[in-house]
């Protein structure tokens, strides 16, 4: 038997067994082993602006600049974010778990003690974030629980030899 007859074997039974339920408790500890960055993704809409913090975060494509986004489906930024066609990214830097903290809130006024400004989109930018992407939303998939935002981005800044702040089995950690 060939290499590959014998994977395509193994492929097969494998696929025969019916998978297991996993449990969303042991789920979410496993993930917690991925390191991530940490973002605040925020909107503005009808003249109030929002935001969420938000670790599903990535980058899509070069050509067109895209990045993915994923926000639970009953959280108030993605039905904001739906209806403005527009969002930001802000990236956290080391030191900005209070940040991170703030916009994992529910609180109504999450601007008022937060220093920032108004982008190109409207979007507020986080004066602290290490850098931040404008984005057009080019569309959105069901993803579970969540949604999906592809974002087409429109204008980016950075702040120079900055670090970022991550996010590892529950808790904020810093490179090195």
């Amino acid at each position: 038997m060939s290499y590959l007859s014998s994977v395509s074997a193994f492929a097969t039974e494998t696929v025969r067994e019916e998978p297991t339920r996993i449990d969303p408790s042991q789920f979410r500890r496993v993930l917690g082993h991925f390191a991530s960055g940490v973002t605040v993704v925020t909107v503005s809409y009808g003249g109030c602006y929002h935001g969420s913090t938000v670790a599903s975060f990535s980058s899509l494509s070069l050509d067109p600049p895209l990045v993915l986004i994923c926000l639970d489906r009953r959280a108030t930024t993605h039905t904001l974010i739906k209806q403005a066609g527009h969002f930001a990214v802000n990236i956290l830097g080391e030191g900005s778990e209070d940040l991170s903290r703030h916009f994992a809130t529910r609180d109504p006024a999450k601007f008022a003690a937060v220093p920032h400004h108004a982008g190109h989109t409207g979007a507020p930018l986080l004066d602290a974030a290490i850098a931040t992407l404008e984005c057009r939303v080019v569309a959105q998939y069901p993803g579970g629980d969540h949604s999906i935002f592809v974002g087409e981005v429109l204008t980016t800044n950075t702040q120079d030899n900055a670090q970022p702040l991550i996010y590892y089995r529950s808790g904020y950690h810093r490179i090195g």
